[in-house]
């Protein structure tokens, strides 16, 4: 039975529906533990207040990675962790995660040879690689970008991510397993009951609430976690959480390679620069402290010229303000330590498990990398409230889309099956959508049928796809977070689309 009552302008809709769990928050983490929760065989929701990964968790540097400047911290177990699950996920997510090398020239003056080769030879050890070659000492580019002067490299393994596909294939996978995904919808209250919450959400487009029983919920809310775990539990004491902005501007493509670049700068942090979207190199991070509101957050002029003095002192050709095509900026919630700076701030996670007055556990900081430890580290943490869940699972998963072998094999399938679709168009559904790129051709049978062409390889069938499948809403969702394309097309093209979607994408 479900009571409607009105107040105001805002529909109040009382659900008599109880979940095991409700996770607050569409970011990597809040997504990851939705997945491995529905999956074993938990009732879930998960409500997130705007787009899925629409802040922090689509503004990384795009990295699946150990973190090899953590070494010098001593933070041993985090990159342990992330360099194992570094092999998982290059299992799990074939599509939208590959392995890349990179290449780390060493400049006089800063950190010496013999300590770089020892971090790296402590970093292979640590990885228990499968898949990934091992690091390497390499010669001076005699054809290369950088510049006469640095005339020792080393080169590494890591691997590349797209960072808010990641979010969505993990909550398409909680959804195949039964869970409840709502976007655009706020928790903003929370009621203690004597079996476990009741929770008020609101949807952020028509004003509508409802009401819903929880035995549990998770406060997986990023940067926000503070000031949703005060509002939702006052008396609570949360821990300080550091709020640290990483920057990043995308520039022309610098250099041929597939390969990327990782400097060091003079106050010890490291620039990386990689290769972005086949046309493009991106560029990035800052650390910054960040005071305002999380999702406000944009690359200040200060950061813009830190990078372009960073880069420019590795490369022949210097890199101007003029080059640069997009910027954007994330908040990293880093827990607070006494003295510390930005730079040293731990980037593990840490969670916090309240029984009283009910089941409550908050998610403090993380990294993309470890995803999936956390959830299965949560979820440890609620077996004792939650005894029917199964075990563990994830390991072996893989993310929709990833049920393949080789990304030139299923290349060679869709070209066979469709040799109508430009060669950019299908590369790019490959490395993006996977297998489950056969959704997005249904039953066409020529270019004509995939709809309008918005412009650089975006046809309307793919982004009806997006709006139906994916949660996409808005001109960005589609543009810079499920697809990068809004990088290819030129203002009047953004503008055509945009247009369209507020025309209500008419059939």
């Amino acid at each position: 039975m479900v009571l409607h009552s009105g107040t105001g302008s805002q529909t109040v809709v009382q659900a008599e529906d109880t979940y095991d769990l409700l996770v607050v928050g569409g970011g990597i983490n809040g997504a990851g533990i939705a997945a491995d929760a529905a999956g074993r065989g938990l009732r879930v929701l998960l409500c997130e207040k705007g787009d899925l990964g629409g802040a922090t968790s689509s503004a990384s540097t795009k990295l699946i990675h150990g973190g090899l400047r953590y070494l010098e911290y001593f933070e041993i177990r985090l990159v342990r962790e992330a360099l194992a699950e570094r092999e998982v996920l290059l299992g799990m997510a074939p599509h939208i995660v590959w392995p890349m090398r990179f290449r780390l020239p060493h400049r006089p003056g800063l950190r010496p040879r013999w300590m770089i080769r020892i971090g790296l030879w402590l970093y292979d050890w640590l990885g228990s690689r499968n898949t990934l070659p091992a690091s390497v000492t390499v010669g001076p580019e005699t054809s290369g970008p950088l510049r006469d002067s640095l005339r020792h490299a080393f080169e590494y393994s890591d691997c590349w991510v797209d960072d808010a596909r990641l979010v969505v294939l993990n909550a398409l996978l909680a959804r195949e397993h039964g869970a409840t995904i709502q976007t655009r919808t706020a928790c903003t209250a929370l009621s203690a009951q004597a079996d476990g919450w009741l929770a008020t959400l609101i949807n952020q487009e028509s004003g509508a609430a409802e009401t819903v029983r929880a035995r549990a919920v998770i406060n997986a809310t990023g940067p926000w976690v503070e000031q949703v775990a005060e509002a939702l539990q006052p008396s609570a004491p949360s821990r300080p959480v550091r709020l640290v902005k990483g920057s990043h501007i995308v520039v022309p493509r610098l250099y041929k390679g597939s390969h990327a670049y990782l400097f060091q700068h003079t106050d010890r942090r490291v620039i990386f620069v990689i290769p972005y979207e086949n046309d493009f190199s991106l560029i990035g991070t800052t650390e910054e402290e960040c005071h305002g509101d999380p999702g406000q957050a944009q690359a200040s002029e200060e950061e813009i010229d830190y990078l372009l003095e960073a880069v420019s002192t590795y490369f022949r050709e210097p890199v101007t303000r003029a080059q640069i095509r997009h910027r954007f900026a994330g908040v990293r919630p880093l827990m607070e330590e006494e003295n510390e700076s930005a730079t040293s701030l731990s980037r593990d996670y840490h969670l916090q498990f309240d029984r009283q007055p009910a089941p409550l556990l908050t998610v403090y900081g993380g990294k993309i990398t470890t995803y999936r430890r956390l959830a299965e580290s949560a979820l440890a943490q609620l077996k004792t409230v939650l005894p029917a869940m199964s075990q563990a699972w994830t390991a072996g998963a893989v993310l929709p889309g990833g049920d393949f072998e080789e990304q030139s094999r299923l290349l060679a399938d869709f070209r066979a099956r469709w040799p109508w679709l430009p060669e950019d168009v299908v590369r790019r559904w490959v490395r993006s959508y996977g297998t489950r790129a056969l959704k997005l051709v249904g039953q066409a049978d020529s270019l004509s049928d995939m709809g309008r062409h918005f412009g650089a390889g975006l046809y309307e069938q793919e982004a009806r796809y997006l709006m139906e499948q994916e949660w996409a809403v808005t001109a960005d969702d589609i543009l810079w977070r499920r697809t990068k394309i809004g990088l290819h097309m030129s203002e009047a093209q953004r503008s055509e689309f945009h247009a369209w979607l507020q025309e209500g994408a008419p059939e």
